[in-house]
């Protein structure tokens, strides 16, 4: 699994898992890789739909890798 928190942009997880979120309406399903909002502005949270940019959203970057044991 690696997450990449992009700069000045969301939360990118990138798994083989599949995710689903039941929130309002129809279950959403992603796979491989979900972006994930982090700057609030989201019409989809929890998922990214590029606010970001709209508003100027400003922060840092970064990326982990987690292997599993």
């Amino acid at each position: 699994m690696k997450i990449t928190i992009v700069a000045n942009g969301p939360i990118l997880i990138d798994t083989e898992a599949e995710w689903t979120w039941e929130g309002e309406g129809e279950p959403i399903r992603k796979k491989d890789r979900v972006a994930l909002c982090r700057c609030g502005a989201s019409a989809i949270k929890p998922f990214c739909d590029g606010a970001h940019r709209k508003i100027g959203f400003q922060a840092p970057g970064g990326t982990v890798e987690l292997t599993p044991r």
